[in-house]
């Protein structure tokens, strides 16, 4: 404990200004005063209620109406309960409900005189809002087939229920942590949730025969958990929660808020002190680590139907960015109650999942018109796409991202079919990540960006590579501030690519570890979509610059340049530059210098700049030759 109270000493010279709002009033007087307050409507809303307490309570004022986060565990609800929601979704909000990525939904457009209602009408059917937003524990997430998969192996959600009766709706545990906390439990096999990308992740894990959860900790944006090297039981959890959260609550920041979060102490003292200080905390001396047994991506990755280990069947439907209506719901909930037991599930990557559904029923299910109004969605591009809220509802957003990620979903899928594919597309309207897009096949970042004439357009950053099975892995950045006319295309040619070399049925994420990030540096990769572009789409040539299955430059930059530069001197010119290369010593076909216009000469098509990039792609005296892809990709903006 020394060590982290030397840690928090250091970081106590200024305390933030919402810590200096937390301390003003009790939350709790603020939620008895809710229907005094829906009564008076805006005049009798206190600015710090509006700009904090509020939101302890999943109350967001948006300035003409809110936006109410409701509290779902593990994603699961009563068919009554997803009946209430849906109605209330109609009456109050407009008909619209957004699904998150931590498995709740969001009412928006409410009116302020009708929140006590609203609140009141949630709370009868077992539904909370508490504790959803700002310095809270948020909502649990887990496998949304917990307890049904074949794959599952520990049940979660009773672990989770007396995880959150450590605090959910407790006066003692609202609104008293130094900065949002989120968790991730998981007692299946396949990684369902984004398990690692939290900040306390229980995954599953076997110690000496006995099922349980290794411990990570510290994720937030851009970085995933750290192994703690801790096992806990079953029964272990809620006292190794309570006690974390303790120690968080203890010894967390409360100066930058950008920088409060649990990465940061655990950054400051060593993931070995924190831990101590949780075992002490809990007066209990935690197991070390056993093996982890999360080792795949989701069982159900790119199905919509999926069978269960008791014969039933859970079927998803795919709801385009989480945007769903509430007169949807109650119909999908109709459904389920006439050919299931009427529950649904809500997803990390913004679906639902209608459980329980026998054999005989699942055609009709299917034939219902709701299930056929979304089954248009059930292809490669929708299955697992992610997308947050963007600039139509969060003031943070740079794009709209909603409909720019449908947009691109319905592009790629009439320029791409792949059959038996698995590829996960996650969009963030703005730096704080929150469509998870660090940890996707291909992830977007919402950005502004220049067009080809010089016009402040709408654009994004587009990632890599990033991976959640066994150990998740951040993407890496492809290309940065790229208009999201011209980002459609590079990513078609990325996925022409999966097309053309992947194994049967393999998954983006495999096809990536076993071809793309194996063979091509991300510098290679980020030309090759750009000269594609350039090639096809902005100068109409149909050339397809491919890349090659087995490359021999073994991803030293300067050899896969030279070498994509040979091969675009003989795409374009139908020559070959030299007529042999030992290393990086050509010979050349003529005696003669190759000019650096001479590609356009060759084939009027081509722009004399792009000509001049591929001579100094290829110039014969190997220290006259660009050395890097930035310095090419930066020319290529004047083709």
């Amino acid at each position: 404990m020394e060590a982290l109270q030397k840690a928090l000493d250091s970081r106590s010279k200024k305390i933030n200004k919402v810590e200096d709002t937390k301390a003003l009033k009790a939350p709790m007087d603020v939620h008895a005063k809710l229907t005094e307050i829906a009564a008076a409507g805006y005049e009798g809303l206190a600015k710090e209620d509006s700009a904090y307490f509020l939101k302890c309570f999943g109350l967001f004022d948006k300035g003409e109406d809110f936006m109410l986060r409701i509290r779902i565990p593990a994603g699961q609800v009563t068919n009554a309960q997803a009946v209430r929601i849906g109605e209330l979704a109609e009456k109050y909000g407009n008909d619209y409900i957004d699904i998150t990525t931590r498995m709740q939904v969001e009412l928006r457009y409410l009116q302020i005189e009708n929140i006590a209602t609203i609140l009141e009408s949630l709370k009868e059917v077992g539904i909370s809002t508490f504790q959803t937003g700002v310095d809270n524990p948020r909502n649990i997430v887990t496998d949304p087939l917990d307890g049904v998969a074949y794959d599952n192996i520990i049940e979660s959600k009773p672990v989770i229920d007396k995880m959150q009766a450590v605090f959910a709706e407790n006066p003692d545990w609202i609104s008293v942590l130094p900065r949002k906390f989120n968790t991730g439990i998981v007692g299946s096999l396949s990684n369902s949730c984004n398990i690692f990308g939290h900040d306390c992740c229980f995954v599953l894990a076997n110690k000496d025969g006995e099922f349980g959860f290794n411990i990570f900790l510290g994720a937030r944006v851009g970085v995933q958990a750290r192994d703690a090297n801790l096992f806990v039981n079953i029964d272990e959890v809620p006292l190794f929660f309570k006690a974390l959260l303790s120690v968080f609550r203890t010894y967390g920041y409360r100066d930058n808020r950008n920088k409060n979060r649990l990465h940061f102490l655990l950054q400051d003292v060593g993931i070995s002190t924190f831990v101590d200080a949780v075992k002490q905390e809990a007066g209990l001396n935690f197991a070390e680590a056993g093996t982890t047994m999360v080792q795949s991506q989701n069982i159900a990755l790119g199905a919509n139907k999926v069978l269960q280990r008791d014969g039933k069947f859970a079927h998803k439907t795919i709801v385009p960015s989480g945007i769903f209506s509430g007169s949807d719901l109650i119909a999908l909930a109709k459904e389920a109650a006439n050919f299931a037991s009427g529950d649904l599930r809500f997803t990390y990557d913004q679906n639902i999942y209608t459980i329980n559904i026998p054999r005989e029923n699942l055609e009709n299910f299917e034939a219902s018109e709701v299930v056929k109004k979304y089954a248009e969605f059930n292809n490669l591009y929708f299955n697992d796409m992610i997308a947050c809220a963007g600039t139509a509802t969060c003031t943070f957003g740079v794009i709209p991202n909603k409909p720019d990620a449908i947009e691109m979903a319905h592009f790629l899928n009439s320029e791409v079919a792949i059959e038996n594919a698995n590829v996960r597309m996650n969009w963030s309207a703005c730096p704080k990540g929150c469509g998870v897009h660090g940890i996707a096949d291909i992830g977007f970042e919402g950005c502004k960006a220049k067009d080809a004439e010089g016009n402040r357009v709408d654009g994004v950053h587009i990632f890599l590579g990033g991976k959640i099975t066994r150990v998740a892995k951040e993407a890496h950045t492809l290309h940065k501030s790229l208009p999201l006319t011209e980002a459609k295309h590079h990513v078609k040619y990325l996925l022409k690519t999966y097309a053309a070399n992947k194994e049967r049925a393999e998954t983006y994420e495999a096809f990536d570890d076993r071809f793309l990030s194996k063979n091509y540096s991300f510098q290679a990769l980020a030309f090759f979509t750009k000269i594609n572009y350039i090639l096809n789409d902005k100068l109409g040539m149909d050339i397809a610059f491919e890349l090659d299955k087995e490359p021999k430059s073994a991803k030293k930059e300067e050899y896969e340049l030279f070498s994509f530069g040979l091969k675009l001197f003989t795409l374009l010119t139908g020559e070959k530059r030299f007529q042999g290369v030992t290393g990086l010593k050509p010979t050349l076909v003529r005696p003669r210098k190759i000019k650096r216009d001479e590609v356009s000469k060759l084939n009027p098509k081509v722009p004399v700049k792009l000509s001049e990039v591929i001579y100094n792609m290829t110039h014969e005296k190997q220290a006259e030759r660009a050395q890097v892809f930035s310095e090419l990709l930066v020319a290529l903006k004047e083709v």
